[in-house]
């Protein structure tokens, strides 16, 4: 993707809506299987621990913006992470001093770069901030999975559908 056509920003306290929607698209990924609400995410803790109370002390996020029709920036995709504790592990838990990264792009932006442009920009913040780890969980089934392991993540853990993928950012 062309880099002026798009722009990378923290993610700010306003953005917790966009970045809701953004993970209702990672939820949503697969065609064909029955959406996942917002409602019902928000009501799922599993899910919800992923953007409630954005931000919290320790989260760090970006929003990729592409220009609307009339020129403006829209968000287009986000990236975000969270340290959890054990006691309430996310679905990419690997310890509690590593981040759990939370990615999506929009429909219609997808397949232009942005995934990756976000994805790289967010371990680059990470590391600055003193992490030396990203960790996630991708369903194999999922295009994403092939962008994690281009990208350097490994898988550490396996369930029936998913793994577990680490990133070392030193």
């Amino acid at each position: 993707m062309d880099q002026t056509r798009y722009a990378l920003r923290p993610a700010a306290p306003e953005d917790a809506g966009f970045l809701t929607d953004m993970l209702l698209e990672a939820v949503n990924w697969q065609p064909g299987r029955t959406p996942m609400t917002r409602e019902q995410a928000l009501d799922e803790p599993l899910i919800a621990h992923y953007i409630s109370g954005w931000p919290l002390p320790g989260d760090l996020g970006l929003v990729a913006e592409t220009p609307g029709p009339d020129g403006t920036p829209r968000p287009a995709g986000a990236a975000w992470m969270r340290l959890f504790p054990a006691a309430d592990a996310g679905y990419g838990f690997v310890a509690e001093d590593i981040p759990e990264l939370t990615l999506a792009v929009a429909p219609g932006q997808r397949g232009r770069g942005l995934g990756r442009a976000l994805l790289r920009a967010l371990g680059a913040q990470a590391a600055a901030a003193g992490h030396s780890q990203l960790s996630l969980s991708v369903e194999r089934a999922n295009r994403a999975a092939k962008l994690y392991a281009a990208e350097g993540y490994t898988t550490v853990a396996s369930g029936p559908v998913s793994d577990t993928m680490v990133k070392d950012l030193g």
